[in-house]
């Protein structure tokens, strides 16, 4: 496999990670430039989750590499050793902080010390508010900034959490199927958020839903039984043999 070069930002080669006997990865290798948003999807039990705990230090392999950024390897880190390299995670089901109002949630976010004196009771510096506001706009929810997160949409909460994801300022964002459960109109709206969120962060967007990652319109890597199993545009993918017999044809 290629080794990393200047504009790679995660690579991995011959990644594998058994539990009890059962090889969640086997020798999988992958390559992500910076500034990239990948999709990544294939069937229940492909090592989707497995890949993405690997990468944040959850889960250590048996074997292989995880190169980040300039040669640092993930392998020998700790969880927030690399969620302090500017690796942000944000899991299906979405965990704000309900009785706060979006504003609050978005203060609570930021990257940076808010203990014990950064409190919500603090004053918030003019910093502060000018980067909230940027984060309203992004994740559309200028008008709820004085909502409780327990009031939001499903759809909204989704997108709060992403959004207090981008307050840490993460090189990059693993995003793990966020459009699960939403309307039609809101995946929309989450597939134009993450392209824009593209156009500053790199992303990996682990999905099922099909017509989502082609809206995304963003390299595909298809995985299945630990391995990956094709890679390339949606298309590609969607017309490989291979793909079609273990994930698109059932």
């Amino acid at each position: 496999m290629t080794r990393p070069h200047d504009d790679t930002l995660l690579y991995l080669d011959n990644v594998t990670v058994t539990f009890d006997g059962f090889r969640a990865l086997n020798a999988l290798s992958l390559v992500m430039e910076r500034g990239e948003m990948r999709a990544v999807i294939g069937p229940n039990g492909a090592g989707k989750t497995t890949m993405m705990d690997v990468i944040t230090g959850k889960t250590r392999p048996d074997q292989g590499e995880v190169i980040f950024g300039r040669g640092t390897d993930l392998t020998r880190l700790d969880e927030p050793d690399i969620a302090a390299l500017g690796i942000g995670r944000k899991f299906q089901k979405p965990t704000v902080f309900e009785p706060h109002t979006v504003w609050d949630n978005f203060l609570l976010a930021l990257s940076g010390d808010r203990r014990p004196r950064f409190t919500l009771w603090a004053r918030e510096t003019d910093e502060e508010r000018e980067r909230i506001e940027a984060l309203l706009a992004t994740t559309r929810l200028s008008e709820l900034r004085e909502r409780r997160a327990g009031d939001l949409s499903h759809g909204q909460k989704q997108w709060l959490e992403i959004g207090m994801l981008l307050a840490q300022d993460p090189l990059l964002l693993l995003v793990d199927e966020p459009v699960a459960g939403m309307t039609d109109a809101e995946t929309a709206q989450t597939a134009e958020l993450l392209r824009e969120i593209n156009r500053s962060h790199s992303v990996v967007v682990v999905e099922h839903d099909m017509d989502f990652v082609r809206a995304l319109d963003v390299k595909v890597t298809v995985l299945h039984e630990g391995s990956v199993l094709s890679e390339g545009s949606i298309d590609h993918v969607s017309a490989d043999p291979k793909v079609i017999e273990v994930y698109l044809g059932r």
